[in-house]
């Protein structure tokens, strides 16, 4: 009865709560003082859009930047021991004479950003394909005699995925202690049966921001992008490359390219302190394990290093600065290779300045990447990088996966960042710089050999497209940020 005589009142008691609702949620957007032109655009979903406004808004406009990823206290316990301690000597390293210098303004950034310091003893190899890459991880699983962490935002249940799980079973076993962390998003469609019998064998291991219910919603926009391996503190692995058969036989590519490291020296106390925060931030214990001390002078031709890890708690869009001020300070070349491209306006126009400017800018994506949408919403700001003269290098072998951006002659930046939207805002990132003539060296070698695999696009040729790809191009980039 009493809904009977409610019911011809029904749609006006909904759009008053939708309204209040809505006007909760403005109130929210506009105090977070967001780029106004992000607060404009949530503003019109919200009111153009009654129900559906509030549930995108749900899963794709929440900030975490008041979420804390570790506590004062637990980072001091974490950072002031002696084998991490040690590290902040490589402050007192002078590498450049001219303290305001672009690479010391870059040190200088990433420092003030997150209180990361240049690490100067360090050396590197590079890996430009999954095989080389898991089999010398392989080895060092293997090898490991204390502890192994290991953290990818994939591990497949495949050929690969296996037989590292059956290392980590073995070492398990033999006392080591085997942790892992995997991106609950990007494992979501797995057996998870997987990592329960990693479980049973021994091996700690946990999913980032698991998916639950009623969770899901405030989760499902966030991931943990990083790949990054510390063994016994003294190797380290960081890169582009996941744990997946793909990597290796290309899967439904004809061929995987990407790129990844080892690491030795001081940079891997580095990659566990970032390991020890993600773990501590799933409410795990705090890792306090110890780290390789690297002397000065023990390393031949050493590698000065920074690592920088970004994500939506970070106070700063930490990758965006970084790969703004490299590009910034390009005077003689900046190569990118990404496998999509969807770069903020202010990092776009950096792009196109420095390419008016007459330094030379190549920009390396798949012709075709896994993502159809991905695709075309990288498409889309071709035609502005060809008309401020970017030269623009389509890979034509398979899917390029690969994320480095070398600028000039002695600075290099690598690791799991796109150069999209969600690495810069919504995932959670790890990036190493390399401050090395002779890295940057072997690194603009790779990607000139790359480039041999590559078509260049000239703009008389992409204005031809036809005009159905031109209206694909323009609404998949009104997605870009949530893609």
């Amino acid at each position: 009865m009493i809904l009977a005589e409610l019911f011809p009142y029904s749609r006006l008691i909904f759009t008053i709560l939708y309204g209040i609702t809505a006007v909760a949620i403005i109130g929210v957007v506009v105090s977070e003082n967001r780029n106004p032109v992000k607060t404009l655009a949530w503003i019109t979903v919200l009111v153009l859009l009654p129900v559906v406004g509030i549930i995108l808004y749900i899963f794709f406009g929440r900030s975490l930047r008041h979420i804390r990823m570790i506590s004062r206290k637990k980072r001091l316990r974490l950072t002031n021991r002696d084998d991490i301690k040690h590290l902040m000597r490589s402050r007192q390293v002078v590498r450049y004479e001219d303290e305001k210098s672009d690479r010391q303004q870059m040190i200088n950034l990433v420092n003030s950003i997150q209180g990361s310091p240049y690490l100067a003893n360090n050396e590197v190899e590079i890996y430009t394909n999954g095989k080389d890459k898991f089999d010398a991880l392989k080895r060092d699983l293997l090898a490991a005699e204390q502890y192994i962490h290991i953290q990818y935002y994939i591990i497949e249940n495949d050929t690969l995925g296996n037989e590292i799980a059956e290392i980590l079973k073995a070492k398990a076993a033999e006392g080591v202690k085997v942790r892992v962390l995997y991106d609950h998003v990007g494992s979501f469609h797995f057996d998870m049966s997987f990592f329960k019998r990693l479980r049973k064998a021994g091996v700690e291991v946990y999913p980032f921001m698991k998916i639950t219910f009623p969770e899901f919603a405030n989760r499902i926009n966030w991931r943990n992008h990083r790949k990054i391996v510390v063994i016994d503190g003294k190797i380290g692995y960081i890169g582009g490359m996941n744990i997946a058969d793909r990597y290796i036989d290309g899967g439904k590519m004809k061929k995987w390219r990407d790129t990844h490291l080892r690491v030795k020296g001081d940079i891997v106390a580095a990659l566990q302190v970032s390991f020890a925060i993600d773990w501590n931030f799933m409410k795990r214990e705090l890792i306090e394990v110890p780290v390789a001390m690297v002397e000065p002078g023990s390393i031949k031709n050493p590698i000065g290093m920074q690592l920088v890890t970004s994500g939506p708690t970070s106070q700063w869009v930490n990758m965006a600065f970084v790969f703004q001020k490299a590009i910034d300070s390009a005077s003689k070349c900046v190569y990118i290779q990404t496998p999509y491209f969807l770069p903020s306006d202010s990092l776009l126009k950096a792009l196109q300045v420095a390419a008016l400017s007459k330094v030379d800018v190549r920009l390396m994506i798949p012709r075709k990447p896994d993502s159809i949408l991905l695709r075309y919403a990288s498409y889309s700001y071709v035609k502005q990088c060809l008309t401020a003269g970017i030269k623009i290098y389509f890979y034509e072998s398979g899917m390029l996966h690969s994320k480095v951006v070398v600028v000039d002659d002695d600075f290099v930046t690598t690791g799991s960042t796109n150069f999209d939207f969600r690495s810069f805002e919504h995932n959670f990132e790890g990036n190493v710089l390399l401050y090395s003539n002779e890295f940057n060296s072997r690194m603009k070698d790779i990607m000139l050999y790359d480039m041999q695999e590559c078509s260049r696009i000239s703009l008389r040729a992409w204005r031809k497209r036809p005009m159905w790809q031109k209206a694909a191009e323009s609404i998949m980039r009104l997605f870009g940020p949530l893609l």
